[in-house]
């Protein structure tokens, strides 16, 4: 699918794929509205790619339709692109049964799931019903959602049980979102990274996360960057035939 002249809605916009993402997309021409909260980050990159960042709350439908309607007025949305985060957890994580006894809450794990997938269904849900709107283009399609999964979503480890729940969901989604957009000439895939250095990674300080978990990788023995991310997100919105699937882009880390 052709982007140059359309818009592109990127939830996470200033995160790490997200805006990895953005600059590969704004650089085929494509409008870019970034979703997010992170005013200055957001702002510094719109800049940058002459795009639009949209202060949006996630875990608000009325914000995200801002964010859409902000897309739809520089040209008609085709591709949505779902890489948010979300707020904290109201408590701690961890094992479902802790050391001490205690369980994680259902407040835990309802906000997770609620973050990661009740929001990404808004967002893909909202965007698809503008994308219904567009003209075809001449190869009968109207948009693309990319949605961000993870490896937790298949082999989710001890303490991820809400988070693995969660992508597992959007693991789920891909197929079915793909057949209930079919007719409407709108495609649904989900990438699922692993291990990658973004920014809740590059934290801890770029060295001591590689060295930490670069290793559990089979080959490069590396984190991922968001640029790799980027480059599949691209070649799904340009590939009219990858479709109602979920692509691993992990290096064959398995545990």
């Amino acid at each position: 699918m052709d982007i140059s002249n359309g818009s592109v809605l990127i939830s996470g916009g200033a995160g790490g794929f997200g805006g990895a993402t953005a600059r590969r997309l704004a650089a085929l021409g494509a409008k870019v509205v970034l979703a997010d909260l992170a005013d200055e980050r957001g702002a510094e990159l719109a800049a940058e790619i002459g795009g639009l960042y949209v202060q949006t709350d996630i875990m608000d439908e009325t914000s995200i339709q801002a964010a859409i309607d902000a897309a739809i007025s520089l040209a008609p949305l085709r591709a949505a692109v779902i890489a948010h985060g979300g707020p904290p957890p109201p408590d701690k994580g961890g094992r479902t049964i802790g050391r001490d006894g205690s369980r994680v809450s259902i407040a835990h794990f309802a906000h997770l799931v609620s973050v990661y997938l009740v929001q990404a269904y808004a967002v893909s849900s909202m965007a698809a019903q503008a994308m219904a709107t567009n003209e075809p283009l001449a190869s009968g399609q109207r948009g693309v959602i990319v949605n961000t999964a993870s490896i937790a979503g298949f082999e989710g480890q001890p303490g991820q049980v809400p988070y693995g729940a969660a992508k597992g969901g959007i693991i789920s989604m891909a197929l079915n979102l793909a057949r209930d957009l079919a007719p409407l000439g709108v495609r649904s895939m989900a990438i699922a990274p692993g291990t990658f250095l973004t920014y809740a990674y590059a934290q801890m300080g770029a060295n001591k996360a590689q060295e930490t978990f670069g290793p559990m990788v089979l080959n490069p023995k590396r984190m991922g960057e968001p640029e790799e991310y980027a480059m599949l997100a691209q070649q799904i919105i340009e590939n009219d035939f990858l479709n109602g699937t979920t692509i691993r882009l992990d290096g064959g880390q398995r545990f």
